[in-house]
């Protein structure tokens, strides 16, 4: 396995190095943070993965990146990786359009050697495929950002033992801008314009909740238990990687749940943006309120008062996460296994242009007659929290 790629000393910096500075929770030095740097393919120095507390002097960064992608198998080849550097081409491959996202929403996951799935046992034991996974989305689930913006930085790594390998970086489009699902009963909420005003309308969805869904299912009544699981956010994403001509080199759909989220939408607040950690405090003149579950865990069954979205006693937090990897599809038998792409994954080319990512797709076609190569969830078991670690995350 070849090493990572060395780009030599930093140019420049990218926009999204260097937004990080510490909170009134947070007791780390901006300095000690952007340490965590890497150097990306443009020569700009870009922000990547760091602990959310620094191992060298025990200070807190307050925030969670996710899972340390040193312990992937594929880390070796790929590195570090830089956080940002899509959105950064878009600056090159369109003036006009830039779509910048903070620091907190990048979230890293990785599992190695995980066995695929074929729609039955009997295919799964017939073709018997494992793949190891390093995924990074921009997720960020403490602001309004994905209320009305669907396009989120996405970088996919794949290797399986049949073959299929892919290794992809992206603005994915998730769903329709402007709007989302409501996450308890699947109604489309309009919200506003998305920035940039032209992002294009992706497959897949995102879900999230609003305030429809805690007046209905959070705040209840004496002898009831409140259902958090209403704050469910389910960032669905259908990503193609197209030729020029417009034939599919890849399709991935990976999709990115979070259970507690630190923020839903609510169009009566003048910044939209409600706190869950804020309802566990209301009553409703009916005498509805918040009972048990996250909210009494929070605030030790309502003895502590005034705990803020971004108090680390919150566990509103964004922190309990998992990813479903889904399908893993590649028709490039004919090559070549390096593709340059626009920053949406679009417009494959074989020469790099102005703008483009360079994407590698292995030299393959997985279709096996219709039976897709898809993968389980990866996460869930995994604790990215901690007693410092707190919105915004």
């Amino acid at each position: 396995m070849p090493a990572a790629p060395d780009y030599g000393p930093a140019t420049g910096n990218a926009a999204s190095f260097g937004l990080w500075s510490p909170g009134p929770n947070d007791d780390c030095t901006k300095t000690q943070h952007d340490a965590y740097s890497v150097v990306g393919p443009d020569h700009k120095l870009y922000p990547t993965w760091h602990p959310p507390i620094d191992p060298v002097t025990g200070c807190s960064f307050g925030h969670d990146h996710g899972r340390d992608p040193r312990g992937s198998a594929l880390y070796r080849e790929v590195g570090p990786i830089p956080f940002g550097y899509a959105n950064e081409q878009l600056d090159v491959y369109d003036p006009l359009t830039t779509r910048h996202e903070d620091h907190f929403g990048h979230k890293v996951e990785w599992q190695n050697d995980v066995p695929m799935h074929f729609g039955s046992d009997a295919a799964d034991a017939l073709f018997d495929v494992r793949c190891d996974v390093l995924v990074k989305l921009h997720q960020g689930t403490h602001s309004k950002d994905a209320f009305t913006n669907n396009l989120h930085e996405l970088v996919y790594h794949v290797r399986c033992t049949d073959g299929t390998e892919m290794h992809i970086t992206m603005l994915a489009a998730i769903g329709t801008p402007g709007q989302f699902e409501r996450s308890c009963d699947g109604t489309t909420v309009v919200v506003g314009p998305a920035t940039p005003a032209n992002s294009p309308d992706g497959g897949g969805v995102r879900i999230i909740p609003d305030r429809t869904c805690v007046d209905n299912e959070i705040l209840v009544p004496a002898g009831q238990f409140s259902n958090f699981g209403a704050l469910h956010e389910s960032w669905q994403t259908s990503n193609a990687v197209r030729r020029e001509d417009g034939h599919t080199l890849a399709f991935f759909n990976p999709y990115f749940q979070v259970a507690l989220p630190s923020r839903f939408y609510d169009p009566a607040l003048p910044g939209i943006v409600g706190r869950p950690i804020d309802v566990c405090y209301e009553v409703t003149p009916a005498g509805n309120q918040a009972r048990g579950g996250a909210c009494a865990r929070s605030t030790s069954n309502g003895t502590i008062l005034g705990i803020t979205f971004d108090d680390p006693r919150s566990v509103f937090d964004g922190t309990d996460r998992l990813v479903d990897i889904n399908a893993n599809f590649i028709d490039n038998a004919g090559g070549p296994e390096v593709w340059y792409t626009d920053p949406f994954g679009k417009n494959g080319r074989t020469a790099p242009f102005p703008g483009s990512v360079r994407q590698f797709i292995a030299r393959i076609n997985n279709d096996r007659g219709g039976l897709e190569l898809a993968g389980p969830g990866i996460g869930g078991d995994r604790e990215y929290g901690g007693p410092r670690v707190h919105a915004p995350n």
